[in-house]
């Protein structure tokens, strides 16, 4: 009897407790055991090009999922004849296999089995999805997924990147700026019965998900698509490694077309090379060969050393300090012009034009125009390249570094080297992002790292402006010739370095165009093509880009001639080509 009264008071004791003094934590307790939360997920943001044509966006798709311990045959009310349909399992898995294009034995693996969870087919429309439910086979559902797509397919494909299967960039754009894509999760709380129902009516709280960013490049569809066709019919002419090639807007450095030979498909990345599924313009460091030129005399107009019409003597081997230097082809000796030199692309001149600086000087003006630098355009993917500081040098590459050898750059540092030229000597920060557009619509302008500097003078830009066009007049780039419009550029062939030294070449040209008001900057790169050298040419690939773009942007023909300096100092003058 003691001992039930004792049980008695322990137990009246606890209900005490819990009714009264601990009510508020065992409710809330209670709450916790009967409310779910459940993931609300934000709406990845599409990627646009310059002029808001979609270049990627997700759409809603289903994956087919089957809990396969109910797949049998059943049975369904059909209310046309107020009866039940006897349905066969097998009849179903052939009109299912029909429908979604599997062969019958493997969706029967995939349907039939004790499994309660298996995925049977990713992705699917919504129309494909509804009917597939209306086969009404039993356990099969489905589930809303986000699914990647990319209207114009391999269009900007490295540019762009793709996702995995989690929706996650994993490449390009899609990678980079995957947090702004993303957005952030919500979530919803609601309440369930004990049977694990969802309580109708029943209260509930949430969280909104806020969608992700929209972001706008600076890309144009058009120009890309023009641009990777042109360069895949060069690199297939000359059975070339790669190649590819840059736009850029002289004045602004916005990027119009980052264009490799081959493209990935976002789609189907798998199936194209990993070295194509980020721009080679960004990746791919080579010696930039006599393009390199434009920077040694920049500088020395720049630091007011030289003029444009001085007079030097120019052999085809010529040794300094104990170096021998040569020019690509033997030629006589002539008496020239600077700008003579740089339109045939001599060698030997270009050292005595270096030669007025102090290998100091000139390694710093080349620092300024951002060889050996990082540069960040939010695709985290640009190789800086290669550029040994001055002190470093050995005794031959204080001269072969005048003409484009001794260090690496990409596409893209060579573009905006050109671009500083163009404009007046400033350099302006290459971007591909434009803005950054929230689900309200607010534009955000995407910042760049670094700001706008002026490299040379606007008066050395003028000048290299002529002797660019003196290139396309006179020299070695006359297909780059485009009617109606003064066009200026600089050829280069780089040594390729491969594992066991030198064994091969990049051949290259980047333009400006027009020359009277600078818009564009064409560079054209192909990387190891075969055949002989001396009939390699990207001028003409450089000048059909121009002639699209001009004709694109209706840009009015240039107003003046060629205005380009003579090549030869005696008068006449004797022309050996």
């Amino acid at each position: 009897m003691t001992l039930l009264m004792v049980c008695l008071m322990v137990l009246g004791g606890r209900l005490l407790f819990i009714q009264g003094i601990d009510a508020e934590d065992q409710a809330q307790k209670a709450m916790d055991r009967r409310t779910r939360p459940v993931t609300l997920a934000p709406e990845r943001g599409a990627i646009l090009d310059r002029d808001e044509d979609v270049l990627a966006e997700s759409v809603q798709r289903y994956d087919l999922v089957v809990d396969q311990r109910l797949v049998q045959d059943s049975r369904v009310w059909d209310p046309e004849t107020s009866g039940y349909v006897e349905l066969d399992i097998d009849e179903q898995l052939a009109e299912l296999s029909e429908l979604l294009e599997i062969n019958l034995p493997e969706l029967r693996e995939l349907m039939v089995g004790d499994r309660p969870y298996r995925i049977v087919s990713r992705r699917v429309t919504p129309e494909v999805k509804e009917a597939a439910l209306d086969i009404n086979i039993p356990g099969l559902l489905s589930e809303p997924v986000a699914d990647r797509v990319y209207p114009n397919g391999a269009v900007a494909g490295s540019v762009l990147g793709f996702t995995g299967q989690d929706g996650q960039g994993l490449e390009g754009i899609e990678r980079a700026q995957n947090e702004r894509l993303n957005g952030q999760t919500g979530e919803r709380i609601f309440e369930i019965s004990a049977d694990g129902v969802r309580i109708p009516n029943a209260s509930f709280s949430e969280t909104p998900a806020i969608n992700g960013n929209d972001i706008r490049l600076t890309i144009d569809q058009d120009v890309s698509w023009f641009a990777q066709e042109a360069i895949a019919d060069k690199v297939d002419e000359y059975n070339a490694e790669w190649g590819n090639i840059v736009v850029m807007d002289a004045k602004t450095g916005e990027l119009l077309a980052l264009a490799d030979s081959e493209t990935v498909d976002p789609a189907d990345p798998t199936e194209t090379d990993p070295l194509f599924w980020r721009p080679t313009a960004l990746t791919q460091a080579y010696e930039p060969g006599s393009t390199g030129k434009a920077v040694t005399f920049a500088s020395a107009f720049d630091a007011g050393v030289v003029t444009p019409e001085e007079e030097w003597t120019v052999p085809s081997t010529q040794t300094f300090n104990n170096e021998e230097i040569h020019d690509s082809l033997p030629h006589d000796t002539y008496d020239m012009r600077t700008a003579g030199i740089f339109a045939r692309s001599y060698n030997t001149g270009t050292v005595q034009v270096a030669q007025q600086l102090s290998s100091e000087e000139r390694w710093q003006y080349m620092t300024d125009f951002g060889i050996g630098q990082p540069i960040d355009i939010g695709l985290n993917a640009v190789n800086q390249g290669l550029f040994a500081s001055w002190e470093d040098w050995d005794r031959r590459q204080h001269f072969t570094t005048t003409f484009g050898q001794a260090y690496s750059l990409t596409a893209l540092h060579t573009t905006q080297i050109f671009q500083a030229l163009a404009n007046e000597g400033q350099m302006m920060p290459p971007r591909i992002i434009d803005s950054y557009i929230d689900e309200e619509g607010i534009e955000t302008e995407w910042e760049a790292p670094t700001e706008p500097k002026q490299v040379v003078s606007a008066e050395a830009s003028e000048e290299m402006l002529k002797l660019l066009e003196g290139v396309v007049e006179e020299g070695s780039a006359q297909a780059a010739q485009v009617d109606g419009y003064r066009v200026g550029g600089k050829t280069g062939t780089g040594q390729a370095a491969g594992e066991g030294g030198y064994d091969g070449y990049t051949t290259s040209f980047t333009g400006v165009v027009p020359l009277d008001d600078p818009q564009f900057i064409v560079s054209v790169a192909v990387h190891r093509p075969q055949g002989d050298w001396e009939t390699w040419q990207v001028t003409d690939t450089s000048a059909d880009v121009m002639e699209y773009l001009l004709s694109k942007y209706s840009v009015p023909p240039s107003e003046t001639g060629p205005q380009h300096y003579d090549v030869f100092t005696e008068d006449p003058q004797e022309r050996p080509w």
